[in-house]
């Protein structure tokens, strides 16, 4: 969109944040017209012991919803259709309602597979204009995508507001935080209806003395800070009473990847095949985002509740080969049948930070550096170790793009700090 005179420079009040309602879920009704209307629920593996990553709204009417495992679900309601999850679809729907809210209003920024902000342009700086953007965006993703895709859409003066305002009403909200609305619109809500506020910091609220919201914003700045422990506190003090802040970048701690195995990989050879498929692309990631890691942890879980865990610390390493070497040092088959196996890459050291040694003469990261480049060019996957050979496709199929929105990341950082 051009801009002229100044017209659609961006617009100082509002923010919009477009969040699609149970999306696993509606791209298959939409997909699937006989799964309209009712109950759904989106597994990672078709198998009883496992849990859903989603659900339609029909299925939480029955009180199903996220986490809940198959044989609740089938017990709270005996005809939910389970289906397995179809990452492709979803990243292909995903582009679609991106075309569609960018036939109105370019995107500000995708926050996740089911989430992005947009701007107003000045000339929709009113509340009823940026309320009309709201609805033509809905009216829009209805049309151009699916009428089973829904959104619900909130605005205020910064988006972190905008994404409590997407879920005050759901699904199918059009839900405003004005600056007039603050604090008083926003006294119903629990602390942990607070994007970000689990368990942890809920007690440490507690601790001060704080259970409710009202309570919150009767806090000080240095009380706040208090119960943050640090500038923390300062930031979501300014943030909840709609202040626009600019806030310092996320430090990435931790590259990593966990998968729930399907029944066929549930023997202690396959539990080290997806192992090594996981670390594989987390080293992946790790030169991508151009890091070196200093630890290695690696867990494996049984729906039995059997559970073990190792980690190790080294010297700055980004070399999928050395990597690997220490995954077999710390692997153990102690576990028959298991149900999960995690790998995460932490203590993450920016290259500049990382000083190479002048009498190293091994050829691992010419290697590695040869085999990224093919498998961007002909597909991830494409060269790759042979002991994760047995889980690639299936871990490549089942690759969904949850992921923390970045731009509300830092205000997760700041309620688990």
């Amino acid at each position: 969109m051009k801009r002229q005179n100044g017209e659609y420079a961006w617009n100082g009040g509002w923010w919009l944040m477009l969040d699609m309602n149970a999306f696993f879920a509606a791209c298959e009704q939409q997909d699937r017209p006989e799964l309209r209307g009712r109950p759904v629920g989106i597994v990672p593996v078709v198998a009883e012991t496992t849990s859903f990553i989603a659900a339609s709204y029909e299925a939480k009417c029955f009180g199903i919803k996220t986490g809940t495992s198959v044989v609740e679900a089938r017990q709270l309601c005996p005809h939910i259709a389970i289906v397995e999850a179809r990452p492709q679809l979803y990243r292909l729907v995903h582009k679609r309602i991106i075309a569609a809210v960018e036939t109105i209003v370019p995107v500000h920024e995708v926050l996740s597979v089911d989430e992005m902000t947009v701007r107003p342009w000045r000339n929709e700086a009113a509340l009823p204009d940026a309320l009309r953007l709201g609805q033509n965006l809905q009216d829009a993703i209805r049309k151009e995508v699916g009428e089973w895709l829904s959104c619900s859409i909130g605005l205020a003066p910064n988006a972190f507001l905008a994404k409590v305002a997407s879920d005050l009403q759901k699904p199918r909200g059009l839900s405003v935080i004005a600056r007039e609305d603050i604090p008083h619109k926003l006294y119903r809500l629990a602390l942990t209806d607070w994007p970000g506020i689990a368990r942890r910091m809920e007690l440490r609220f507690h601790a001060a003395g704080v259970r409710t919201t009202e309570q919150m914003y009767r806090l000080s700045i240095p009380e706040m800070k208090r119960v943050f422990g640090g500038i923390n506190g300062e930031r979501w003090w300014r943030l909840i009473r709609g202040e626009a802040i600019e806030l310092p970048p996320v430090r990435r701690w931790q590259i990593g990847h966990s998968s729930v195995l399907a029944p066929e990989y549930r023997t202690p050879s396959g539990a080290w095949a997806i192992a090594c498929r996981l670390l594989e692309k987390a080293c992946t990631r790790l030169r991508d985002e151009k890091f070196h890691t200093v630890r290695l942890s690696v867990s494996v879980e049984s729906y039995a509740g059997q559970q073990w865990s190792r980690k190790m610390k080294f010297l700055p390493c980004n070399q999928t080969l050395s990597l690997l070497s220490l995954l077999k040092t710390l692997w153990e088959d102690s576990i028959q049948e298991p149900s999960r196996v995690s790998v995460s890459l932490q203590g993450l050291v920016p290259d500049k930070d990382v000083m190479v040694s002048l009498f190293d003469e091994d050829n691992a990261p010419r290697i590695d550096v040869a085999i990224d480049d093919l498998n961007r060019r002909f597909g991830q996957g494409t060269v790759t170790v042979t002991a994760s050979l047995p889980a690639k496709e299936y871990l490549d199929h089942q690759r969904i793009p949850f992921g923390l929105p970045k731009e509300l990341a830092p205000y997760h950082a700041l309620m688990e700090a």
